[in-house]
């Protein structure tokens, strides 16, 4: 599921002095996966267009004002998350929280049901259906455990990265990581259980 990111090496002389050229390189290698990134936040093609165009207009105005102490990948991701973070803030003011105390590093209770996805066939793991019900079960994830999850396990930042992008510890980068991937586990049980019920009908 994860991606990485496309190592590329720019003149940042070039990109701080306004040179279309070198800016037009970077959008060319980092559009598809400010667009994935965009989309899986917030499971909307339109929507997800309007954070690539903001994100790569942001970049340009503010590309002088980039220090070169991180990838310019994961200031891309920075600036991409916080334009989908605010998006999501807009279109649901009333359940929006990044930093809500739930998610703090407190433990959190397992997941009542689970589902060994183990006996399921490859093609029902990478099914248009299966693929879509995901889809659909990251868009419920709370805001602040959706991002996370997004960033490592379909973007494919390290832990390092993630938390470098978001302004957290590794520690909570790996809390919240493992809350949304149980949230997940827990929501796609139902839909692998009537899987596996179809598999083993005579």
């Amino acid at each position: 599921m994860s991606n990485r990111k496309t190592k590329e090496v720019f003149s940042l002389d070039a990109l701080r002095a306004g040179d279309r050229a070198e800016f037009a390189r970077l959008v060319e290698t980092y559009y598809e996966m400010i667009y994935r990134l965009a989309l899986k936040m917030l499971n909307d093609s339109q929507d997800a267009e309007d954070i690539l165009q903001e994100t790569f207009i942001k970049a340009y105005q503010h590309i002088r004002n980039f220090d070169g102490r991180s990838e310019l990948s994961t200031w891309l991701y920075r600036i991409a998350t916080n334009e989908a973070l605010m998006q999501l803030r807009r279109k649901r003011p009333q359940t929006f929280s990044i930093e809500n105390p739930e998610f703090s590093d407190e433990a959190e209770p397992e997941p009542v049901q689970i589902v060994d996805w183990c006996c399921l066939p490859e093609e029902e793991l990478i099914s248009a259906e299966a693929q879509a019900r995901m889809d659909v079960a990251i868009e419920k994830l709370p805001a602040s455990l959706r991002v996370v999850f997004v960033l490592r396990d379909i973007q494919g930042l390290s832990t390092r990265e993630t938390g470098e992008v978001l302004d957290l510890s590794e520690t909570a980068v790996k809390t919240r990581l493992s809350r949304a991937r149980l949230r997940l586990r827990e929501d796609l049980s139902s839909y692998y259980a009537e899987r596996l019920g179809e598999e083993n009908r005579p």
